[in-house]
């Protein structure tokens, strides 16, 4: 094991969604300036995880050691629009941790820059319910660049995205990456993983592989993830396996 210090320590965790577990005795590290995928197939509780990792979710066994804040990008999708929130607005939720509910943003000129900072100069008094799939995407960038978090999680931030979108928001977390930040991401296009993620997380419910990338996705790793998926029913019990 690297002797690096971790920016994310998780041991045998697990996660339940009603009684049953979403994430069966995971053990994995991230290290500080870290960049990792966590792929698997649909259901292998990816997106728990994360939730898991940023507070969202109570384990229902095992730890979670964080070394820092954390900044969570939520799928897109999930997200109402409808509200009626300008891009500034959303961008400014950032900060909601740090300014706390009843006080005022000290400089709320930062969302304007942090929107410039994506490509959406202009953009602040724009309703988000008008945006693109992209531009929304990206002004959630632009909430994550507010944050300034040392950990930063990322749950499908390329999906649906138009190809100039998902080559700048990509070029965005390189630069993160770059600055020392700690980056896992949940991801499904594997070539995308090969050419910028030099670790991954196999994930099927319980954690079939972590380490270098082209050792985790190998075609044995992938038939097992894809035979433990085939495997789920939704009528198991729940797990009581030691730790």
């Amino acid at each position: 094991m690297s002797a690096r210090a971790a920016a994310l320590r998780v041991e045998n965790l697990t996660l339940a969604m009603g009684r049953h577990p979403a994430v069966h005795h995971a053990s994995f590290r991230l290290e500080r300036g870290g960049l990792m995928a966590v792929v698997g197939p649909n259901g292998a509780g990816k997106t728990t995880l994360l939730r898991a990792l940023a507070g969202l979710h109570p384990p229902a066994e095992g730890r979670i050691e964080v070394a820092g804040r954390v900044a969570l990008l939520p799928q897109a999708a999930t997200l109402d629009r409808s509200f009626p929130l300008t891009c500034r607005d959303a961008v400014l939720f950032g900060l909601w941790e740090e300014a706390g509910a009843f006080r005022p943003i000290a400089d709320p000129g930062r969302a304007e820059a942090a929107l410039a900072a994506v490509g959406l100069s202009g953009f602040a008094r724009r309703p988000v319910g008008s945006l693109s799939a992209g531009q929304f995407q990206r002004v959630l960038f632009a909430r994550l660049l507010l944050q300034d978090a040392p950990v930063i999680l990322l749950d499908e931030p390329f999906n649906a995205l138009d190809a100039r979108t998902a080559a700048d928001l990509l070029d965005l977390v390189r630069r993160w990456h770059g600055e020392g930040r700690s980056i896992l991401a949940v991801l499904h296009d594997l070539d995308l993983v090969r050419r910028a993620f030099p670790e991954t997380l196999l994930l099927a419910r319980e954690v079939i592989a972590v380490g270098p990338t082209a050792e985790v996705l190998s075609a044995e790793n992938r038939l097992r993830a894809r035979r433990m998926a085939e495997a789920w029913s939704e009528d198991a019990a729940p797990c009581e396996r030691a730790a």
